[in-house]
């Protein structure tokens, strides 16, 4: 049977890119993807997971991060593997149109579940008094920390899965409490604390095995490197990297947001907070490489 569609049959849009399925039959996609400069894709093993993937670049410049260094694609090029072995990443340098086939279907997978996770994540930050694009700000600012810091493709991918979601636990905590002007009781601050527990379970309970990673970096990201931190006080190096990259960014971004009960500060006087806290409440290393980036935070 022959089907002639003049449109997409389903789309996904995204912060930094758009997803269209252009054709699905007998277990295999055709999925037309649109990025913008900076996004990243990742293709990651899976157990039970044996699909050939192939993707074509149609226009723009896509970097592909290899095992063995970076790898430049360009319009023409290709990338195919069969079943994917390891983690990769790709990361559009310009504006970018791919073709990706796959054997296995995953297209309503994702936008059913990650994606659903997502927009949680962000009707909580903006319940929390921030606008839509902290959860992306939290992401890129991490993901270009682990870059500078050598984090592997895996370590990366998870890293943008839980820094985007860091969050998410906030959905249980009362309403009353969350936008609170005034300063929390300590009954209050118990309640609130437990976000990032509750951040876990909730992604956890999705039974996706990145999503349940990212859960045990969301409930850390509240740990401090001298112990003083919560849910469990780990310090030093009991804490995930990817969870030290997120306390980090985090904490500079809370402060040069404007909040509904106060503006946000200055970029330099935020960075002298981070400075001032290395080693205590921040890892040093992430802090020295949160600097390294400094001139590209805006």
């Amino acid at each position: 049977m022959n089907i002639f569609k003049k449109n997409a049959i389903e789309k996904v849009n995204m912060t930094n890119m758009e997803l269209s399925l252009l054709a699905s039959g007998d277990g295999t996609e055709v999925i037309h993807h649109k990025l913008h400069p900076g996004a990243r894709l990742a293709m990651i093993p899976e157990e039970g997971w044996t699909a050939m993937e192939h993707m074509y670049i149609l226009s723009g410049q896509l970097i592909y991060q290899s095992p063995k260094g970076e790898v430049l694609l360009e319009q023409g090029d290709s990338f195919f593997a069969s079943p994917i072995q390891e983690h990769v990443i790709f990361i559009a340098k310009t504006e970018v149109q791919l073709l990706y086939v796959t054997s296995q279907p995953q297209f309503h997978a994702y936008s059913n579940s990650v994606r659903n996770m997502m927009d949680l994540a962000v009707s909580v930050e903006q319940k929390d008094g921030y606008t839509a694009d902290h959860c992306n700000r939290i992401k890129e600012l991490s993901m270009m920390v682990g870059e500078v810091m050598g984090l592997s493709p895996d370590e990366l991918y998870i890293l943008n899965l839980a820094a985007f979601l860091h969050d998410i636990g906030k959905i249980k905590v009362p309403n009353e409490i969350l936008n609170k002007p005034a300063g929390l009781t300590d009954d209050e601050y118990e309640i609130m604390k437990q976000h990032t527990t509750w951040g876990r379970e909730t992604l956890t309970a999705t039974e996706i095995v990145d999503l349940v990673k990212a859960g045990e970096i969301v409930e850390q990201h509240h740990e401090r490197f001298d112990g003083k931190g919560y849910p469990n006080q780990l310090k030093g190096e009991e804490i995930r990297i990817e969870a030290a990259i997120i306390t980090v960014v985090d904490a500079f971004d809370a402060m040069t947001s404007d909040r509904v009960y106060r503006k946000g500060m200055e970029k330099d006087i935020a960075l002298n907070e981070i400075m001032k806290n290395k080693g205590t409440m921040f890892h040093p290393l992430v802090v020295d490489a949160f600097f390294s980036i400094k001139d590209q935070i805006h």
